[in-house]
């Protein structure tokens, strides 16, 4: 065994990449405990590989189409846990692309939107195939309300993502693309008409963001320590029960409705409990946002 002064072992230590630093508080157990773990074992297996992200990106929409023709074209409560495996799986890969892009320096504003169209594209096809698993039993009516849950899912999920993404923004530091995309180099390309709709989607739902932008741009760095206490209190507690509209719960919902051969379970979730919920949340993060701007703005103007 290597001792602790071995400097070969000082060596491997030095050279291990570190994981990336995910702030825990907004995560659940399935990200702490499984999906994460498991996405950065697979980047390091994929470090020194041909495979990058965008190839990684692309197979965990492949993933989710092939658990989606499982739930479509098979029966039996087997074959649907089989496929909820699969879908579970895409969580892994999902994250698995963004920690080898940073392991490799490959991360850009372009990757992050490939990885979003892979995503949003291959659940496009699993809501259209469970429409007409839908439509099997329910007629026309029951496949247009599989595709409406499946359009409220796409709303509440860009919501979900803009109010994460803009608390690790604010407290975290963490650029994600609205601030990115005001570089003149992200406003051209092919992908800026996908960035500015997802992004006009995020602050349609969400209008204040910007405005708190603003007034910690012009705090000191004394105010803006005090800024991040203040908004791990307020904010963050709201931030943290949108959990319920994350991916890994609408995964964990779709799997067990179809095990219980009960799709319609799916659209009472997604179109139903979810869209009231949201508009719940959206106007506490609204108020929490508001009472943060309220108390910073002074500060600011100073």
């Amino acid at each position: 065994m290597a001792s602790a002064d071995d400097p070969s072992s000082e060596t491997r230590q030095a050279e291990s990449p570190l994981r990336p630093d995910r702030p825990v508080e907004l995560e659940d157990w399935l990200n702490l405990r499984l999906y994460h773990p498991l996405s950065w074992r697979m980047a390091l297996a994929f470090k020194d590989t041909v495979i990058t992200p965008n190839t990684l990106s692309v197979l965990g929409g492949v993933t989710v189409i092939i658990a989606a023709l499982i739930y479509t074209y098979t029966s039996g409560p087997l074959w649907a846990l089989v496929a909820l495996a699969l879908h579970m799986s895409w969580h892994v890969i999902d994250g698995a692309d963004g920690d080898l892009a940073r392991l490799t320096g490959s991360a850009s504003e372009m990757g992050e939107v490939i990885d979003g169209v892979c995503d949003y594209a291959s659940h496009i096809v699993l809501y259209s195939l469970l429409a007409s698993v839908m439509a099997r039993d329910w007629g026309a009516w029951g496949a247009t309300a599989m595709v409406l849950a499946g359009f409220a899912r796409a709303f509440q999920a860009v919501f979900y993502e803009t109010q994460r993404r803009q608390y690790l923004f604010w407290v975290h530091g963490k650029i994600w693309l609205r601030v990115s995309n005001e570089t003149p180099h992200a406003r051209q390309g092919l992908w800026r008409a996908p960035v500015r709709a997802y992004l006009w989607v995020g602050e349609t739902l969400a209008t204040n963001g910007p405005r708190l932008d603003d007034a910690l741009s012009r705090l000191s760095q004394k105010d803006r320590a005090q800024a991040n206490a203040l908004m791990r209190k307020t904010v963050l507690p709201v931030v943290q029960r949108l959990s319920i509209l994350s991916a890994n719960t609408r995964t964990l919902v779709i799997g067990i409705a179809m095990i219980l051969g009960a799709p319609a379970l799916i659209i009472f979730f997604e179109l139903a409990l979810l869209s009231v919920l949201t508009l719940v949340f959206m106007r506490r993060t609204r108020r929490a946002i508001d009472e943060v701007i309220a108390q910073l703005e002074p500060r600011s103007s100073r």
